[in-house]
């Protein structure tokens, strides 16, 4: 196959073009370029797939000689989707770096002031509510019927006091009564001839 000399010019315009474009600061000028490079390496794609041939379907009477190389279309089309996602991505990063550039020296710290009077106005409801919650709670306690006396500090000391004896006393008390129960258990059981009590 020989080449179409107009889309050989075609594509070296197109790299030309783009490769010059690319190499400016501005992200909008680079992706310009990086479109028009992706445009010229499809047609060279498309120049090396070699002669035109018949759909790359095999049937009666086709011959393989006749049929067009599907590799270099498929190629093309996976060019297409890369270079639509490297254009949607740039895009992103252009708009972005546009929207730095329009918020000057606060950069990206600036508040959203109708989120912050949102805010404001629900810690203040959650203040109001918490509020009433306090008074409601003690209305019904000044409206109860019941009254706690708290002991004093001496009272308490006097209790705790008068608890621990007892349970001394009735620990030594147990111990002598359950020796003393064995012994007697012991003498019953003698006597018994080995019967046990009830």
């Amino acid at each position: 196959m020989t080449a179409s000399l107009t889309l050989v010019v075609l594509m070296a315009v197109l790299f030309g073009a783009g490769v010059t474009i690319m190499l400016e600061r501005s992200l909008t000028r680079v992706l310009i370029g990086f479109l028009l490079v992706g445009n010229a390496v499809n047609i060279l794609i498309y120049l090396m797939s070699g002669a035109p041939g018949v759909a790359p379907i095999m049937n009666d009477g086709v011959e393989a000689d006749e049929i067009s190389d599907p590799l270099p279309q498929a190629f093309i089309l996976t060019a297409i989707v890369i270079n639509l996602g490297i254009t949607a991505f740039m895009l992103a990063l252009i708009y972005r770096s546009w929207w730095l550039a329009q918020l000057g020296e606060k950069g990206d710290l600036i508040d959203d002031e109708s989120e912050l009077a949102e805010d404001a106005e629900e810690a203040a409801d959650l203040i109001r509510s918490s509020g009433e919650d306090d008074r409601a709670i003690q209305e019904l306690i000044d409206a109860s019927d019941e009254e706690y006396d708290l002991p004093d500090d001496d009272e308490l000391e006097l209790e705790a006091s008068v608890r621990d004896s007892a349970d001394r006393t009735g620990a030594t008390d147990r111990t002598g009564a359950t020796d003393r129960t064995g012994a007697a258990d012991g003498d019953r059981t003698d006597r018994d001839r080995g019967e046990p009590l009830p």
